[in-house]
């Protein structure tokens, strides 16, 4: 039975309780369950570990972590240093997706504005709720944007659906609401406009498989899942119209970090003539760094993720590699922006380009 999917919000609060609750991604698609974070040490932990994933969705999670610091802190949330230096806790969770950073510095600042802990509490609840509205504006907002790309491919055609490809799981679990890479193919969806989505297993954790997958099946839009070297032959082929990613930092000259292996997709699409578009908010613009290659920080995760089955850790049953095999684990790589065919964000879209990506963000503080 087709759900509306596309407007599940993988994180939700209880005013009534001032408690916050998400759904803990690391057991979908097989059980739903759904953790409460009711200290800082379990909103680190839920970044960290990947109970939540996804930029604009770490970013929201990180904001309520500094309310959840500010509400529990007692005393402490008169000390400007001591919540200055929760947020650095939070933030140092993961590296790579700016969002994070940017969500908790903006909820600080909200709070160091305000005297009084109860005020600050007050406001911290108020920014970090406006931050997560905020994050599923912008997906609509992408969506609406994205469509016209889809519409125009679907006049080429003939009827026959428009063969989308993506990468790891940009989608409502990464985000608030839709998603980023995925609001486009929803608002073609529910428009009516055949589409088929390619799904990227997206190894070691397969978010595409366990997310995206479930995401888009719920919500009954057609898709195969497919290994992670397969994009290359699929575009060869003529079996692939265009290429729709999210990100996890962007920089103002069009750089972007994203899963790994969103690199080589974007290398296949240019070989093939395939268009490449990354979709994104503005909160997932790094808007100080102008080399992706060396200003991008790249996580580096726990090998034993390569190394055991997903979701079954240091089982022996579950080791894919042989025992003394060493591994490494680089969550994150780098797409130039000669790459990129264009940017679909909340206002619009742009090209690649420091000089485009200005034109349409001129109201934002450029660092070079």
């Amino acid at each position: 039975m087709r759900e509306n999917i596309a407007n599940l919000r993988p994180i939700w609060t209880d005013p009534g309780e001032g408690t916050v609750k998400v759904i803990d991604q690391r057991k979908l698609p097989h059980a739903f369950k759904v953790m409460d974070l009711e200290t800082v040490d379990a909103v680190i932990y839920a970044i960290r570990e990947m109970v939540v994933r996804g930029a604009p969705l770490i970013g929201v999670t990180g904001a309520y972590g500094v309310y959840i610091a500010t509400a529990n802190g007692g005393d402490r949330a008169k000390d400007d240093a001591w919540l200055a230096g929760v947020a650095d806790r939070i933030t140092a969770a993961r590296p790579t997706a700016v969002n994070l950073a940017w969500a908790v510095n903006r909820t600080l600042a909200a709070v160091l504005s305000e005297k009084s802990v109860q005020n600050r509490i007050n406001r911290a609840w108020r920014e970090a709720g406006d931050i997560t509205e905020e994050e599923a504006e912008n997906s609509r907002r992408i969506g609406r944007h994205g469509l016209s790309l889809i519409m125009a491919a679907a006049e080429k055609k003939s009827g026959g659906p428009v063969n989308i490809l993506t990468h790891c799981n940009a989608g409502a679990l990464a985000c608030v609401e839709l998603g980023t890479a995925t609001a486009p193919i929803y608002a073609a969806h529910d428009h009516g406009i055949p589409v088929h989505v390619w799904v990227d297993e997206t190894r070691p954790l397969n978010q595409g498989s366990r997310l995206t997958a479930w995401e888009l099946g719920r919500h009954g839009v057609p898709h195969t899942v497919i290994t992670d070297n397969a994009g290359g032959h699929l575009m060869q082929h003529n079996m692939v119209d265009m290429v729709i990613v999210g990100t996890d930092r962007t920089t103002y000259t069009g750089d972007v970090a994203n899963k790994i292996g969103t690199y080589l997709k974007a290398l296949s699409a240019r070989d093939n003539h395939v268009p490449f578009y990354v979709a994104l908010p503005s909160s997932t613009f790094d808007w100080t760094i102008s080399d992706g290659l060396t200003g991008i920080p790249i996580e580096a995760r726990d090998p034993d993720e390569v190394r055991f089955a997903p979701s079954k850790p240091r089982i022996p049953d579950h080791l894919l590699v042989p025992e003394n095999s060493p591994a490494a684990n680089f969550a994150f790589d780098v797409t130039p922006a000669r790459l990129v065919t264009a940017f679909i964000t909340e206002r619009g879209i742009c090209q690649a380009t420091e000089t485009d990506i200005r034109r349409l963000f001129p109201d934002k503080r450029y660092l070079p």
